[in-house]
C-alpha cells in the first residue's frame, strides 16, 4: 500500500476521533449511549442465566416433592401392609374362638369328659403310611391308646398310639380303622370301614332285611367298647340290594371335613365315685 495513503487514513482517523471526543465533551450523547447499550449488554447476559436458574430451582423443589411423595406413598404402603396383617390376624383369632366356644358346648356323654386338643400335623413318624393326625395331649393329660376323637360334626377316630405330651390318631377313614353303628332313624345296625384318603366308607355287616336310606346319619352304637354311643359317625351316600346275599352294599361319607381340622376333642371315661364302684365288687 501507499504510505501516503496511510497516513492520509491516519491523519483522517485521528481527525474524526477527535471531532467525535470533543462534540461527545459537549454533548454527553456518546456516553449515555455507551451505558445504555452497556446495561442492555449485560442484561442479555444475565437474563438468560437467570431463566436457567430459576427452571433449575422449580425442578429441584419438584424432585424434592416426588421424594417426599415416595417416602410417604412407602410409608402408607407399610402400614396398609401392618393393618391387613392386623386383620388377618385378628379374623383368625375370631374364628378360633369361634371354634372352641363351638367345641365347649359340645354335649359330654354320660360317664364320659371331654378335653380339648390341637392338631400339630397330618402322617407324621413311623405311622406316615396310615391316614394319622398328630394331637397335643398325650399320656400325661390322660390321653391313652383307643381314647375317641371327634370334632363338633362327628368323630375323627381314635388315638392309636400315645406319647408322653403327643399322640397319633388314627382317623376312621384309614383301611384299619372300624367303628359300629346304627342307622339314627331306621336303627340298622353294621362296622364303618375306611377305605383310605378321598375314598368312601363302607358299611358292612348290614342286614339284607333291615332298612337304610341314602342321607341318613349313621351314629356310634357303642358295641365296639371304644365310642361312647350316639356319636354321629357318618352319612349313607348309596344303598345297592343284590339277590341271593346276606348283607346290602351300603357306602357313606365322614360327616367330618379331615383335611381342614384344627381342633379336635378327646373324650375320656369319667372317673366313678367311690360308693359306686363298691357296688360292683
Amino acid at each position: 500500500m501507499n504510505p501516503k495513503r496511510v497516513a492520509i487514513f491516519l491523519v483522517a482517523g485521528l481527525f474524526v476521533y477527535l471531532s467525535l471526543y470533543t462534540w461527545n465533551l459537549r454533548s454527553g450523547h456518546l456516553t449515555r449511549l455507551s451505558t445504555y447499550s452497556g446495561l442492555d449488554s449485560v442484561g442479555m447476559v444475565l437474563r438468560p442465566g437467570k431463566w436457567l436458574g430459576g427452571k433449575g430451582e422449580s425442578f429441584i423443589d419438584r424432585y424434592v416433592d416426588l421424594v417426599g411423595l415416595k417416602q410417604e406413598n412407602e410409608a402408607l404402603q407399610a402400614d396398609v401392609k401392618r393393618l391387613r396383617l392386623e386383620n388377618m390376624t385378628l379374623r383368625e383369632r375370631a374364628e378360633a374362638t369361634a371354634r372352641v366356644e363351638k367345641m365347649l358346648g359340645f354335649p359330654e356323654p354320660p360317664e364320659w369328659k371331654r378335653e380339648g386338643a390341637r392338631v400339630v400335623a397330618q402322617r407324621v413318624g413311623p405311622t406316615a403310611i396310615l391316614e394319622t393326625i398328630l394331637v397335643d395331649r398325650g399320656k400325661l393329660s390322660g390321653a391313652v391308646e383307643d381314647t375317641p376323637v371327634l370334632s363338633t360334626e362327628g368323630v375323627v377316630g381314635r388315638i392309636y398310639r400315645a406319647g408322653f405330651s403327643v399322640a397319633t390318631v388314627l382317623l376312621l377313614t384309614d383301611p384299619a380303622s372300624r367303628i359300629a353303628v346304627v342307622g339314627r332313624d331306621n336303627r340298622a345296625a353294621g362296622v364303618v370301614y375306611g377305605m383310605g384318603a378321598g375314598e368312601n366308607l363302607v358299611v358292612k355287616y348290614v342286614g339284607f332285611k333291615s332298612t337304610i336310606d341314602p342321607n341318613e346319619t349313621l351314629v356310634t352304637s357303642g358295641m365296639d367298647g371304644v365310642y361312647p354311643k350316639g356319636l354321629p359317625v357318618a352319612r349313607v351316600t348309596a344303598v345297592k340290594r343284590e339277590e341271593g346275599t346276606l348283607f346290602m352294599d351300603v357306602q357313606a361319607e365322614p360327616l367330618v371335613d379331615i383335611q381342614h381340622l384344627e381342633e379336635v376333642l378327646l373324650l375320656k371315661r369319667a372317673a366313678q365315685p367311690e360308693d359306686s364302684r363298691a357296688l360292683w365288687e
